[in-house]
């Protein structure tokens, strides 16, 4: 079910040790928590291995010194992160952070739309279920903790199921062409009540498209009303936040350090607009598959498999910064002679996180999953 928010509610909002285990002291009624989830999805493949690069890894720089920041902030031994990370680097380093690597779906042909179908379905392959995992999840969560948000025109599949969830603006901007939305503009700038509407639909349709853009501002931005639609007593509660521009085919090295810039920036806005609420807070950031572990004649990488993922929050627990069973980047390690084998699936990560910070019982959070 889809619900558009209303014109008054949007200006007035203006050590893990196995990654499916449950967590000790868990409860698991439907209580209010006011706690909150994010889910920013990084469409086009996001290279894990540039986001956080395996130094430890005697193979990386054979396969891709040209896109590897030697600067990257290390982690541990094994894992660095991308020296764009700057905001997300401090929070890893205070316990806010975490990563995990050689991390995919059941998804493996490469193709965009089917493998971003399997990220937010959570389905064996896609298509093949109606309904997202975040969708599923809505149930378990006290009514109050159910009260969902996407920030795109229209439900995404992740948030779709049994129960309502509202979007940020009831319209098609993403599938508009440039010709119709200067026309659009151009109808409705004489209009004083519905001008400021559509300038404010197009501001963020241009955030979550470009988040890199503006020197890293257009993800601030996004980060900012983020949170704003997340404050307040009857606010969002849960929420999905759509970033496009992570297929790098070619000029890497360039087109991913704004990307992440603009990344960074809106988890730094996020924290900073949440306040005290970033403590009941999780974010996951993710994408639908990676990126080949070589580097192509042009400066980029193609589309792979496994990739890396993000989580932060002020009450992720202790931990190690990194949870991976790292396969290696040796040719005879590779999935297929050419990506970075999966070696953890998406939902044992989601249903560790989300367990945890809901205190489920990570059995019915599995479900989700399909396991």
């Amino acid at each position: 079910m889809t619900i558009a928010l209303s014109r008054r509610r949007l200006l007035g909002a203006a050590g893990l040790a196995g990654a499916s285990m449950a967590l000790p002291g868990m409860a698991f009624a439907q209580a209010a928590t006011a706690k909150r989830l994010v889910f920013v999805i990084q469409r086009g493949a996001a290279d894990g291995l540039a986001i956080m690069p395996p130094m430890g890894d005697p193979d990386l720089m054979r396969l891709r010194a040209g896109l590897t920041e030697t600067e990257a902030t290390p982690l541990d031994s094994m894992f660095a992160l991308h020296p764009s990370l700057g905001v997300v680097s401090k929070m890893f380093a205070n316990g806010e952070a975490r990563g995990y690597h050689a991390i995919a779906t059941d998804y493996r042909n490469r193709s965009h739309f089917d493998g971003q179908n399997v990220l937010e379905s959570a389905a064996s392959r896609p298509y093949e279920l109606p309904t997202g995992w975040m969708g599923r999840l809505l149930p378990l969560l006290s009514p109050d903790d159910a009260r969902a948000l996407a920030m795109v025109p229209a439900v995404p599949l992740a948030l779709r199921g049994e129960m309502t969830v509202s979007t940020y603006a009831n319209n098609r901007l993403p599938d508009a062409s440039e010709d119709l939305m200067q026309r659009l503009t151009m109808l409705y700038e004489a209009d004083t009540e519905l001008a400021p509407l559509w300038t404010e639909a197009v501001k963020t349709k241009e955030m979550a498209g470009d988040i890199g853009g503006n020197n890293g501002r257009n993800g601030g931005e996004l980060g900012k009303l983020a949170a704003a639609l997340m404050n307040g007593p009857e606010a969002a509660r849960v929420m999905m936040i759509e970033t496009g521009g992570w297929d790098t085919h070619s000029a890497q090295k360039r087109r991913l350090s704004q990307q992440l810039n603009g990344l960074d920036t809106l988890i730094s806005e996020l924290k900073l607009g949440l306040g005290d609420a970033w403590s009941e807070t999780l974010v996951i950031v993710a994408t639908e598959f990676g990126r080949t572990a070589a580097i192509n004649g042009t400066g980029g990488s193609d589309h792979g498999t496994a990739s890396a993922a993000l989580v932060l929050g002020g009450n992720l627990g202790p931990g190690p910064k990194v949870i991976a069973n790292w396969p290696g980047l040796a040719a005879d390690k590779l999935y297929q002679g050419r990506d970075l084998a999966p070696t953890m699936h998406f939902g044992e990560m989601a249903t560790a996180e989300l367990s945890r910070h809901y205190r489920l019982d990570a059995a019915k959070v599995s479900a989700i999953f399909g396991a």
